[in-house]
């Protein structure tokens, strides 16, 4: 199996189960910008626990294949997930949080980013389908 077709297999596990996690993502990421923690906030996708971020979705208790955690620029950028030097590129890639859920996915292969809106963007589409509305790299 080529690398790509892997990275392929792990986004497509993510993509299932993000429709179940949209509700949970919105709460949190509105009490991590209301409580003052950041205005930055960013949920890491892993399957294997790490110790980054809060466990906000445990795989293992609602039979998904992702744990999600919550965590923030801020704390990635503490702990050199995002380095300094790429702080501005982060922030012009970044989008509003009201709309949009940012994830980091990290898989054995990597990690990228995606910038997910809550709602669909195309107005002739409703709902949070992430195939369609994800930007979506892997490094």
């Amino acid at each position: 199996m080529s690398h790509s077709q892997e990275v392929k297999q792990y986004f497509e596990t993510l993509k299932r189960d993000l429709p179940l996690y949209k509700d949970v993502l919105m709460e949190v990421s509105g009490d991590i910008r209301k409580e003052g923690f950041s205005r930055y906030p960013v949920f890491l996708a892993v399957q294997d626990d790490i110790s980054v971020g809060e466990t906000v979705i445990n795989k293992d208790e609602i039979g998904t294949h992702w744990h999600i955690k919550a965590s923030t620029l801020e704390e990635l950028t503490e702990r050199g997930i995002i380095l300094e030097e790429r702080l501005a590129d982060f922030k012009k890639a970044w989008k509003n949080p009201d709309t949009h859920c940012c994830i980091l996915m990290i898989t054995p292969l990597g990690g990228g980013f995606l910038f997910i809106p809550f709602q669909s963007e195309n107005k002739s589409h409703k709902g949070f389908d992430p195939e369609r509305d994800a930007n979506f790299s892997l490094n």
